[in-house]
This record gives structure tokens, C-alpha cells and sequence, in this order.
């Protein structure tokens, strides 16, 4: 299996770990505040009938993202 760089390529069912935010600023500042943090796990829930936003569980939140900024949150695939 490919390994996942960027949140908005885990396919949904998919789990990783957060490891790092390459996004700068407010955008950077309200993942965190949403708890988008390093090391927290991640899961995609599903994808909106177009494709994007997407749905993502996170500390036991179900947050929706568009693809652009999921872009910016670095993961790793459990297991890696």
C-alpha cells in the first residue's frame, strides 16, 4: 500500500497519526485550536458526494475539511 503523506489522502476507513502542519498562520492556528495536533490519530469518515469536503474523526470529533486544507496536515499511516 501506498504510504500517506497529506491527510487528504487517507481513503475513507482509512486511520493515520498526525505529524506535523505545514500550513502557516490562522489556518495553522485553528487546526490546533480544533485539536489537529502532532501525534493526535486521525480516521476519514467519508467523502461529501463530490469529493470534497471530506469527514474526519479526531479525538472523538467529526470535522469536515475541504481537500486544500487538508493538504496542509502531514500524517503518518498507523503502522509506520
Amino acid at each position: 500500500m501506498k504510504r500517506k503523506n497529506r491527510l487528504d489522502e487517507l481513503c475513507v476507513g482509512e486511520c493515520g497519526k498526525i505529524y506535523g502542519l505545514t500550513c502557516d498562520g490562522s489556518m495553522r492556528r485553528r487546526f490546533l485550536d480544533i485539536g489537529f495536533a502532532p501525534g493526535t490519530a486521525v480516521v476519514c469518515l467519508g467523502r461529501s458526494p463530490l469529493g470534497d469536503p471530506s469527514l474526519y474523526l479526531v479525538r472523538g470529533c467529526k470535522i469536515a475539511i475541504r481537500n486544500r486544507d487538508a493538504h496542509g496536515i502531514e500524517i503518518r499511516e498507523k503502522g509506520d
